[in-house]
């Protein structure tokens, strides 16, 4: 979700963090806006969640706008966002002139954006959807979510498509991973060369796990979003584990973190087990856990150590 992830940059600024074949299958058209009828008024959508906005393109439906094309373009990735989607600004406080001037029919946000929903329904109708809560299970909610949006924008058959092409797909990775499957991996964001992020209960990354056969070397708690946030000698709990890092690093980690004892220090460092990973939208919807399974099963398969 954008509310995280720009959290998460300004830590860093701070200092603090300072296809394969199946894919094809979910590459649904990116072009036209579509209604529940055909010959109506394409509906005009805001989305303020990154997760939604993704769902929505792979339906082939483009908002009218999102928060934050620059988190777009460095954690989402793809589906590519099309140029003529308009920014409205950060998340928590977009810009509520240009939100007037772009006439939405509705406002499409999360529940992280409560504070602000009085200001957003002076300009139009909103809908809150939930794709991380303190439940947990946010791929059970991507599917409760791609049927909701499918419905709201008359795609009810391409939202189902996309739910059967992603089940098809994971059945896959699973099936090529499985000689690879009886090492843990730790998934992080390294935050600073001292700590990091890394996912495990409640998180996209590990319902991805689950799915494809992979088991997680985080046992430990997590927080609202599915993520713990430990310093790097906090990674040492399993001795076999692998490590799986998300782009991109903080400025000047690699290099730091090649001088770190403790970094040296790790299993999976003098193991050369580790795996570079391109960006991936840790709070992203069905989208977002396509495109983490098959950059990790192209890593592992491939052999993409750093």
């Amino acid at each position: 979700m954008i509310a995280a992830l720009e959290s998460h940059r300004a830590d860093r600024r701070r200092g603090q963090i300072t296809r394969r074949g199946a894919l094809g299958l979910l590459v649904l058209p990116f072009t036209g806006i579509s209604s529940p009828s055909a010959a109506a008024k394409p509906l005009r959508i805001v989305c303020l969640d990154d997760g939604l906005a993704e769902t929505l393109l792979m339906l082939g439906v483009g908002p009218v706008a999102i928060a934050g094309r620059d988190v777009w373009e460095t954690w989402v990735v793809e589906p590519p966002l099309p140029p003529d989607i308009a920014d409205v600004g950060t998340l928590l406080e977009p810009n509520l002139e240009l939100l007037q001037q772009l006439a939405p029919d509705i406002i499409l946000a999360m529940p992280y954006l409560d504070g602000i929903k009085p200001l957003l329904e002076r300009v139009a109708p909103v809908t809150t959807i939930g794709l991380y809560t303190e439940a947990g299970q946010p791929y059970q909610r991507a599917v409760e979510a791609t049927r909701q949006l499918a419905g709201l924008v008359g795609k009810e058959s391409e939202g189902e498509a996309l739910i059967a092409a992603t089940d098809v797909y994971f059945s896959e990775v699973r099936q090529q991973l499985a000689p690879l499957s009886a090492r843990p991996i730790y998934v992080v964001s390294f935050m600073d060369p001292r700590n990091v992020r890394v996912y495990g209960k409640k998180s996209l990354f590990q319902e991805v796990f689950d799915r494809i056969g992979l088991s997680n070397a985080w046992t430990g708690e997590t927080n609202y979003w599915g993520f713990a946030t430990v310093g790097i000698d906090g990674l040492g709990t399993s001795r076999d584990a692998r490590l799986a890092y998300l782009e991109p690093l903080p400025d000047g980690a690699g290099g730091t973190l090649t001088e770190s004892p403790v970094w040296n220090a790790m299993p999976f460092v003098r193991n050369r087990s580790i795996m570079r990973l391109p960006a991936v939208l840790m709070f992203g919807a069905l989208p977002s856990a396509t495109r983490f399974a098959r950059v990790l099963a192209k890593a592992m398969t491939e052999g993409n150590t750093r």
